[in-house]
């Protein structure tokens, strides 16, 4: 993945800006987490069932002061003990019942918000496999990961907790205020009057702590990708010596996090000093005001007793505001980051109304083709700059060029891995574009010349383009062993669990002419019509690569191939051969008859044998070798 347009950041502070950042089209809190409805359209007879549980357990809280009213202006007063034992017994069942509708609101959402989690994830896994290329090219692979994993478990929380909580304890303040009315309308006044600073505090809140959780979990973002490129790269910074280096570059960014982190604690911690002190402040106004309305007879004891153990039933619900708040912004955040990835452009998409092949014959067109990559700044050439090149059903043609001309780009067009700027790339006559996906790709296979493996077992990873055969039965077996016999990989029946042996993350278990091999066996088994091989096998030894192109031979001669060659034993495979210059075709024919005619042939064969191969030009910076 190429990260290093992965972000800008306006503020030295800021960390793990991405592409989607640019404009980000604020809306309100609200409109942002009702994003989540489709995806949470199932779950919400339960979800709204945990809500009127939950409020079932505050009335139950709220109507404890109206018992102790009852029981304090009359069985206490009056000295009855049967009906004071009775009102002790109903505040019991009310607090029993309070936890009883707690304890069944826990169970009821738990489950459905944990399925509202596993959609989001399916659904985000799910667009990130069908965004073009291009999409990836920009975007850090760690912060793709803290948002499928981080962001997505922060959505369920809330939803099983945060929203229920919030809505709930905002309905207790309100109904709670409200009954403060019933015993005089200056306690409920005061209470109201006190409770202002709440709301100017917490919106100020609001506007600053969303600033910083974006930009604290778009720097853990950056350093999950920290972790992940050290992990990949550990053999290259080990053989360099460069741990340290790494390490230091580890620090600053958790510093910079930690440093984020601590600054929405302070504000966090404000916030919770402000909603634990003004309720206490409000309670005490209200009690020197309701000993001031009982002296004068405007207010019964049970009343001022009530009224306080109302205010106390509001404590929890207001102190609790100031956590809910923060959690709800970090949610808003975490759905504002994970819709990013939703909202990204689908460039290369299924046609609205597909053609299809009947009966491939294998001819691979490129008719003015014209590409360059979508962050090329305007003023560069096109990268393939009108590409024209046929080649005939069964025919095999080696691509050469110098570095920097192009040739890997054009590898990634047939199979629309990135769509053509301009012209066409025909398969049978059909421009790709008018296929579906699943097809082009189906005729069309592909070998890059760095081979990714996948941690699986080694069946499974050659059998990948294989979907249409059943796993374990004789055909599967059979394409295996023909896959495997042409790549020369009779290697794996000498791992540990033979073809069942699982060859680790990105195959880096095993050496890279072995993962070479695999990955040729892979686009062997796959049985497509065209092959496009990307100089497949530059990391074979000669005794190995002779018995390759031999088996490959036999393979060619009845399929499509176009093969980007870098060595004089590829370029011996081909029917013919084309060269690419400056993004277009300079010469196309025999090797002989190129060797008779092109003088640029004739260097580039000469700097292939001697290994040599020349840039386009001196100044040359082979945007294409960046490129995956």
């Amino acid at each position: 993945m190429n990260h290093t347009a992965a972000s800008q950041h306006p503020d030295p502070q800021d960390s793990g800006a991405t592409p989607a950042q640019a404009h980000p089209g604020r809306v309100s809190t609200l409109r942002a987490l009702a994003r989540l409805l489709p995806f949470a359209r199932p779950a919400l007879p339960k979800l709204i069932g945990g809500i009127f549980l939950g409020l079932g357990a505050a009335v139950a809280s709220l109507i404890i002061p109206l018992v102790l009213q009852w029981a304090v202006d009359g069985p206490i007063i009056s000295g009855d003990r049967v009906q004071i034992i009775w009102a002790t017994l109903f505040v019991l069942a009310l607090g029993v019942a309070e936890a009883l509708l707690v304890f069944l609101r826990r169970r009821l959402v738990l489950a459905p918000a944990a399925s509202v989690e596993y959609a989001v994830r399916q659904g985000f896994y799910e667009r990130l496999q069908r965004l073009p290329v291009a999409f990836h090219d920009r975007w850090q692979s760690g912060q793709l990961l803290s948002r499928m994993m981080q962001d997505i478990s922060s959505i369920r929380r809330w939803l099983a907790f945060g929203s229920i909580l919030l809505l709930v304890n905002l309905l207790t303040i309100f109904i709670g205020m409200g009954l403060l009315f019933r015993w005089h309308w200056a306690l409920g006044v005061v209470f109201i009057l006190c409770s202002i600073p709440i709301w100017v505090v917490g919106y100020r809140f609001e506007q600053v702590y969303g600033v910083l959780s974006r930009r604290s979990q778009d720097q853990t973002g950056d350093l999950a990708t920290s972790v992940e490129e050290s992990v990949h790269g550990i053999r290259v910074l080990k053989a360099f010596g460069r741990g340290g280096h790494a390490l230091s570059q580890f620090t600053r960014r958790a510093e910079t996090l930690r440093d984020t982190e601590m600054r929405k604690a302070r504000e966090v911690g404000g916030l919770w000093f402000w909603y634990e002190l003004v309720p206490i402040l409000a309670m005490g106004a209200c009690f020197i005001t309701g000993v001031w309305l009982a002296a004068h007879g405007m207010l019964t004891t049970g009343e001022l007793v009530a009224f306080f153990a109302m205010a106390a039933a509001l404590r929890w619900p207001m102190g609790s505001l100031g956590f809910l708040f923060s959690f709800l912004i970090d949610t808003r955040t975490a759905t504002d980051r994970v819709f990013e990835v939703f909202d990204a452009e689908q460039t290369v998409t299924d046609p609205e109304h597909p053609k299809t092949i009947e009966h491939g014959r294998g001819e691979l067109v490129f008719r003015n083709v014209h590409f360059r990559y979508p962050d090329a700044a305007p003023e560069e050439r096109d990268l393939v700059d009108g590409f024209d090149l046929a080649l005939r059903p069964g025919e095999t043609l080696a691509l050469v060029g110098s570095t920097g001309s192009g040739k890997t780009s054009i590898t990634t067009l047939p199979t629309r891995l990135y769509d053509v700027t301009a012209g066409a790339v025909e398969l049978d006559g059909i421009d790709v574009r008018e296929l579906r996906l699943e097809e082009l790709r189906r005729r069309i296979g592909v070998a890059f010349e760095e081979p990714i493996l996948f941690s699986a077992s080694v069946r499974e990873n050659v059998l990948l383009g294989r979907h249409d055969l059943e796993p374990g039965s004789a055909e599967s077996e059979r394409v295996l062993q023909d896959a495997l016999a042409v790549a020369q990989a009779g290697f794996v029946n000498d791992l540990p669990q033979g073809l069942d042996t699982e060859v680790g993350e990105e195959g880096l278990s095993l050496s890279g002419g072995q993962r070479q091999r695999l990955a040729l066996a892979r686009v062997v088994a796959a049985d497509p019509d065209v092959l496009v091989l990307d100089d497949p096998l530059s990391a074979l030894d000669v005794d190995t690569e002779a018995l390759v192109e031999a088996a490959l031979r036999r393979v060619l001669a009845d399929t499509t191939a176009l093969i980007v060659a870098h060595r004089p034993s590829t370029v011996a495979l081909a029917d013919r051969v084309a060269v690419m210059r400056d993004g277009r075709i300079d010469a196309v024919g025999t090797h002989s008859e190129l060797l008779r005619t092109s003088e640029h042939y004739r260097h580039l064969i000469a700097s292939i044998d001697t290994g040599t191969e020349t840039p386009t030009s001196p100044d040359d910076t082979s945007t294409e070798e960046v490129r995956p």
